[in-house]
């Protein structure tokens, strides 16, 4: 990566959220050398492509992202990277960078950036000026892992019984999705995505 100011970044989480009107959706980027993280609002189309591809759930036929990742193939290109370039007024910007360098860099929003890089398993940067902003580190990042030795053993066994049971219906719940997506079923889809989202991430700064 030629540009120095940016900071690899990879998915912590993607989840419902209820921080604007009627509620949304939010992916939760984390350096991959460091605690700090961003979370970025997108929508219901782009929160559903990027929780597919992290499944890696296939759908029948090809979605947007997928068709777009057909089309820069067979135009001889790939993607070498995406870059969260910009923030102004509450609203990211980013960049699609393709491995030419007779192509400019391609704008786009960073839902669509990210579910593109996902398709081509290219790298995710973010201005560190971006993160030295909005990043943040959650309280929990600096407890102490002697905090959890302390727990009693009684309350580590049930806490080790809940993580199971949780395990056991996330599985089914994925087992559902798969034949959802089959079934072209994308409104079950996105529901039971969401299920299994609240189960694996019950607090996004945990």
């Amino acid at each position: 990566m030629s540009n120095l100011n940016v900071i690899q970044v990879d998915i912590y989480g993607l989840s419902l959220t209820s921080s604007i009107g009627g509620g949304g959706y939010a992916i939760i980027l984390k350096e991959i050398e460091g605690k700090r993280r961003i979370p970025i609002i997108i929508g219901q189309f782009e929160a559903q492509a990027i929780a597919f591809e992290l499944e890696g759930v296939k759908p029948p036929r090809p979605l947007t992202h997928d068709l777009l990742r057909n089309i820069i193939e067979t135009l001889g290109y790939n993607v070498e990277s995406i870059i969260i370039n910009e923030l102004k007024d509450s609203t990211f910007y980013a960049k699609i960078r393709l491995d030419s360098d007779d192509m400019e860099d391609i704008d786009a929003r960073p839902s669509d950036a990210i579910a593109i890089a996902l398709k081509f398993s290219a790298p995710i940067y973010i201005s560190s000026s971006i993160i030295d902003e909005v990043g943040f580190i959650p309280e929990s990042d600096g407890k102490s892992e002697t905090d959890t030795d302390l727990k009693e053993e009684g309350n580590i066994v049930k806490e080790s019984e809940k993580t199971s049971s949780k395990e056991d219906k996330i599985k089914r719940l994925k087992k559902e999705l798969e034949e959802a997506v089959q079934n072209e079923d994308y409104e079950r889809a996105t529901i039971l995505r969401d299920e299994i989202k609240k189960l694996e991430m019950t607090n996004l700064n945990n």
